[in-house]
């Protein structure tokens, strides 16, 4: 993954979490799931033709 490896990702993270502090890690995790989850209820609902969700159905592999 771009030449990064185990001890690359570690000094990153720690690094991160020394400028931004656990605690607003976990409120900018919250949101950046929440924009996600928007973000796909938005697709969904443009892309069915009467405005409202398509069923989409649960395929096993």
């Amino acid at each position: 993954m771009f030449g990064l490896q185990l001890p690359e990702l570690l000094i990153i993270l720690l690094i991160v979490i020394v400028l931004f502090g656990a605690s607003r890690l976990r409120g900018i995790g919250g949101a950046l799931g929440g924009s996600i989850r928007e973000f796909k209820t938005a697709v969904r609902d443009e892309s069915a033709p009467d405005g409202k969700p398509e069923k989409v159905e649960k395929v096993d592999s």
